[in-house]
């Protein structure tokens, strides 16, 4: 028998295959890991730095840049201009004002993100942090979406591993959603969901992968894909910019051992990660909201009944992938 399970922020059900789950062995993505296509240039490799636009935010030693932020050469938004927001009857306008920038994560080509050592994921995730306090400066910016598409049919353009960064003039919808189904939890039971859902996992044990001093990594009890992760701070916090020197160490050592064992079980698939925090401009903590990573590799597709429903159907039980990921071992 299929299960029904609804997500304790947004309400959402998924459904979820019990019966006759399906294993690794049983997806076929067809980039297997993706490589995006190879071309004879790249422009993100150490030589070609002229190519691009200069840096916003580097990290390098003395043999070299180790990580690099640069604008976006082909940008969803761009920070120049005024949004100038505007009706037009039924509908509403606006300048398509924002930031989209890219950060290189590595000067070698050849390595995948899951290859890199703790040192270097710090750097990459000290970069997130740097460009978050910076951009929260800017009063016409509202959120700030740092995300990663590794493999072709995640989206990656480029082989080369590299993630992006794009500040919004308004807070997403998905995002409202997330803040406001949080937030009524808070007004009824007087409690943050997601600390709520952090103890029931340790309580419950089944769907953890992976924990240490300061987070948590487990496959969530709605996961909306096959061996969706999520990573979490034990303690609440619900901006990530404020992530300190020693919490970030932490989180690079969990981070880089979850995408390890996605890759070890999965065989290198496709995925998208993504920062999930506070809009830059609410100053104070949120009782109600906790930052977190979703991991979501591509391993399904939405068709007509997800579009039509809202319903999302996993085909492997979180109990069942998170057994699988926390059994292969990290490095």
């Amino acid at each position: 028998m299929q299960q029904l399970r609804r997500d304790p922020v947004l309400g959402r059900w998924i459904i979820v295959q019990i019966d006759n789950p399906l294993f690794p062995q049983d997806f076929h993505h067809p980039d297997n890991a993706g490589p995006a296509p190879e071309f004879r240039f790249c422009p993100f490799c150490p030589g070609n730095e002229e190519k691009i636009p200069g840096d916003i935010y580097c990290e390098q030693d003395e043999s070299g840049w180790k990580v690099r932020v640069v604008a976006n050469k082909f940008p969803a938004l761009r920070a120049e201009g005024e949004l100038e927001r505007e009706g037009l009857g039924a509908y509403d306008r606006m300048n398509g004002v924002g930031v989209h920038e890219v950060i290189i994560e590595t000067p070698d080509h050849s390595l995948s993100i899951a290859d890199l050592d703790d040192s270097q994921f710090e750097r990459i995730i000290r970069a997130y942090r740097a460009r978050f306090i910076d951009l929260k400066q800017d009063r016409r910016l509202q959120y700030v979406l740092v995300f990663k598409n590794h493999g072709w049919s995640a989206g990656a353009s480029l082989r080369h591993s590299h993630s992006q960064l794009i500040a919004l003039p308004i807070v997403p919808k998905k995002v409202n959603e997330a803040l406001r189904g949080a937030e009524k939890y808070y007004e009824f039971k007087e409690r943050c969901v997601f600390c709520d859902i952090i103890r029931q996992e340790q309580e419950d044990r089944v769907r953890i992968v992976d924990e240490n001093d300061e987070f948590i990594c487990f496959a969530p009890f709605a996961s909306t894909s096959p061996f969706e992760t999520w990573i979490i701070p034990r303690s609440h916090h619900s901006h990530f910019y404020r992530l300190e020197d020693r919490s970030l160490r932490l989180l690079a050592e969990m981070l880089r051992r979850t995408l390890f064992r996605l890759k070890k079980v999965l065989t290198d698939p496709p995925f998208n990660f993504i920062i999930n925090t506070s809009p830059v401009q609410i100053e104070e903590e949120l009782d109600y909201f906790h930052w977190h990573i979703e991991i979501v590799p591509k391993l399904t597709r939405a068709a007509g009944f997800e579009w039509g429903t809202g319903f999302y159907i996993n085909p492997s039980p979180p109990e069942t992938a998170a057994a699988l990921l926390r059994e292969c071992g990290s490095p």
